[in-house]
């Protein structure tokens, strides 16, 4: 056998009794009392035939062998009048192979049954090498450190309950010394290594595996700990109760009957729900946990008298610990309730009201065919980890609340508060479905007969400016390539030829493909020729030239964008400063009437939004709310336009902007697209309202060649005249308050596209 251990090791190991037959040594030719000589001096002689005992051996089989002389050998350290209270052996250092057992220690192997093989609990290989060379680091080094990591045996009863042992270890008969392979370690290498527990290559290094001797054997001591295991381990189990992993954990009721000590044990757990006064199950437990005493609450009893008694816990939470349920009074025995028991089988219970701050948060249930399985002691029991249960109760409804937003937000979107009650009811249905293992569709989301009120900021003549500012940094370009390049050799001649065409193209017979060709031109000819004379020796000026040069081209295109640059960052101001001034006095708005609202960003900032009883079904809706939220809007884009008035002055490529509010008097309705991630009008008839929106932007008044919107004043499109005296009192108030000039026109709208009949008043801003 190379080797005792399964893991890989930094030391061989042989089992030696060595130090042991020292000691006796030492007892014969020193100590003053004739019969312990004597019984030193009989050892001694009864081993010294057999060599292997003090010089060592790897073959285990020798154990079993002299199985009888280590027996009378190690007397001193096994006491017989221990023997059947001390869980006690020998054994090999760090391995799973023991002998010379204690009577109790036997009896315990014994009931685990034939085929059950002792081995140390959760040490992976990398740690226990670690642990091995921090022994040798503390036994051969003499270095003062903590390696006495806990280490425990998990052993089964004869009733198939685990108990967890904690092994304390006596090393006094072990040494550990180096072979020819063994690295001499100085002090700063050590705190190295110290310093890297987790580093396990690094440890490996600087000892190689069966570098280093053990010899000896090892005294370990087993304590029962089952219920500080079992009591960590149901922390543990309490914990992982996570919407997050909708595995649950199969061997919570195995951990419970470890720490109870009740061979036949069932668990059962069900939240409270304040909003419903009710009890309901968890429903990853729900094959695993069992809730007869329950479920005979929830079903038996009418909705008031479970309410009740609900109500009467915040006065009187005591649990119910019932022994042995023959015992109990004949008028109980008489009840419906007695015979559920009777039906599962359940001859000894508790049942343990979780409460927090007087408030009911959940019920748990423990029960056993066994009579006298539960008693007082052992309820006192639970009161080690019932903080630990709050915790996971109380992370459980986090997480829960958490996952059901996340559903939202991936399912559908970042929602608007108005509408999310309805995303959430029908999220909770999919979380408890997906909890459940069960397959739930998720419906279709759609508010119906709402009346829309839309608006925009739109940036006036963007994209002739974005197109301008696009010729100019171009010809910037082209100039600027055209001096780097004329004067630096005769090989330049064919690009400032096909620069000259561009420049030409651009500026008289522009295309559509002018300026990703000029892109091809630059990127796989002119700057790779750039980027060569960087890389030899060129002249000092032209280097500068040429890293000027690149400091000024935009590297995901390869154009300059300077003059673009700046009208990004004017349009991207602007629509943030819209878009703050919106959300803002939204704030208001919801206060009016709760009701969908959203706005996108683009060139400008435009707004929808959906007011009408389905959004709200609780509260009452009529007309005039949805009046008064029209004047907030006329009202909300006054604001915008003095703001931005307030900063256009600032801004680095000048700008206008001109705003529109359409009145539309139709209901329509509305409905999540999953695809999309939004809302949008529902239907053939609906969708009139959306074609007139688009159409609105570029509209000019009918018979004349000006655009409808102008900068600096707001334009209201409409139909019937009901609507312009509505939005006349509206500009009158707003006028009163210096908001809005008296210069009010009345405008026609040319006719688009299937639609004809549109009016318009426009007023300019104060």
């Amino acid at each position: 056998m190379a080797n005792l251990y399964k893991k890989d090791a930094p030391f061989k190991v042989y089992i030696s009794f060595k130090k042991y037959l020292d000691v006796l040594e030492h007892i014969r030719y020193n100590d003053r009392l004739e019969y312990r000589v004597n019984y030193a001096e009989s050892l001694i002689d009864k081993v010294k035939n057999f060599q292997e005992l003090r010089d060592g051996f790897q073959d285990a089989s020798l154990l079993e062998k002299h199985e009888d002389l280590i027996r009378l050998l190690l007397a001193d350290l096994f006491p017989t009048g221990l023997t059947n209270n001390e869980i006690k052996a020998a054994s090999v250092p760090l391995s799973g192979i023991t002998f010379n057992y204690t009577e109790r220690f036997k009896n315990i192997l014994r009931d685990a049954g034939k085929d059950f093989e002792i081995e140390l609990r959760n040490i992976d290989e990398d740690e226990f090498y670690v642990f091995c060379c921090c022994m040798i680091l503390q036994s051969y080094f003499k270095k003062n450190i903590k390696t006495t990591l806990p280490f425990y045996y998990d052993i089964p009863d004869k009733h198939g309950i685990m108990k967890h042992y904690k092994i304390t270890v006596n090393s006094d008969f072990t040494e550990v010394y180096p072979t020819s392979n063994a690295q001499e370690l100085s002090d700063e290498t050590i705190d190295l290594l110290l310093e890297n527990l987790d580093d396990y290559r690094l440890w490996r290094k600087y000892f190689p595996s069966e570098s280093w001797i053990m010899e000896g054997f090892t005294i370990i001591s087993l304590v029962d700990c089952t219920s500080e295991v079992a009591l960590s381990d149901l922390k543990s189990s309490m914990i992982s109760i996570d919407p997050e992993n909708l595995a649950p954990d199969e061997n919570l009721v195995e951990i419970f009957k470890s720490y109870f000590d009740v061979p036949k044990l069932n668990f059962g757990l069900m939240l409270f729900n304040k909003k419903d006064q009710r009890l309901e199950k968890l429903p990853i437990y729900e094959n695993l946990f069992t809730h007869h005493i329950l479920d005979f609450w929830i079903n038996a009893f009418d909705e008031q008298t479970r309410k009740s008694t609900f109500n009467n816990l915040s006065y009187n939470s005591k649990p119910i610990v019932v022994s042995n349920t023959d015992h109990m009074d004949n008028e109980i025995k008489s009840l419906p309730s007695f015979a559920v028991l009777k039906e599962n089988e359940i001859n000894s219970f508790m049942v343990i009201p979780v409460m927090k701050d007087n408030e009911l948060l959940a019920i748990i249930e423990f029960t056993s065919p066994i009579p006298n399985s539960f008693n007082g002691l052992k309820l006192k029991k639970m009161e080690f980890f019932t903080d630990m249960i709050l915790f996971s109760i109380n992370r459980f409804n986090f997480e829960k609340d958490f996952q059901i937003e996340a559903i939202i937000q991936r399912e559908y979107t970042s929602i608007h508060n108005s509408v999310v009650w309805k995303f959430r009811n029908e999220a909770e249905k999919y979380f408890n479905a997906s909890l459940a293992k069960k397959i739930y569709t998720l419906k279709q989301i759609s508010f119906r007969n709402l009346t829309p009120l839309f608006g925009f900021s739109d940036i006036r003549s963007s994209s002739e400016k974005r197109f301008q500012l696009m010729m100019e940094d171009l010809n910037e370009q082209i100039a600027c390539l055209h001096d780097l390049l004329d004067g630096m050799g005769t090989d330049t001649e064919p690009f400032i030829l096909a620069l000259e065409v561009f420049g030409t193209e651009l500026n008289n017979d522009i295309k559509a493909d002018t300026e990703q060709r000029f892109q091809r031109l630059l990127r796989e000819d002119i700057h790779p020729y750039l980027q060569a004379k960087l890389e030899v020796k060129s002249p000092e000026p032209v280097r500068k030239n040429i890293k000027d040069y690149f400091s000024r081209v935009f590297s995901q295109n390869d154009l300059f964008y300077a003059h673009r640059k700046d009208l990004d960052e004017s349009i991207t101001l602007v629509n943030r400063k819209l878009a703050d001034v919106l959300d803002e006095n939204q704030v208001e708005a919801q206060q009016i009437f709760p009701h969908y609202y959203e706005r996108f960003k683009s060139d400008g900032v435009e707004h929808n939004l959906y007011i009408g009883a389905t959004i709200a079904p609780n509260l009452h809706y009529s007309t005039k709310l949805m009046k008064e939220l029209r004047y907030w809007q006329l009202k909300t884009i006054c604001r915008m336009e003095r703001q931005f008035s307030a900063f256009k002055g600032s801004l680095p490529v000048p700008l206008d902007i001109a705003s529109l509010i359409f009145v539309y008097n139709e209901r329509v309705d509305i409905r999540f697209r999953m695809d999309e991630k939004r809302f949008d009008v529902d239907g053939a008839y609906n969708s009139y309202y959306e074609i007139i929106k688009k159409r609105l932007d570029k509209a000019h008044i009918k018979g004349s060649p000006e655009r409808l919107t102008c900068p600096g004043k707001i334009t209201v499109v409409y139909f019937g005249m009901e609507n312009q005296k509505e939005y006349l009192q509206y500009i009158n108030r707003l006028q009163k308050k210096g908001r809005l000039r008296n210069d009010v026109e009345f405008l026609k709208v040319e006719d688009l596209q299937g639609i004809t009949g549109l009016l318009a008043l426009r007023v300019s801003i104060a």
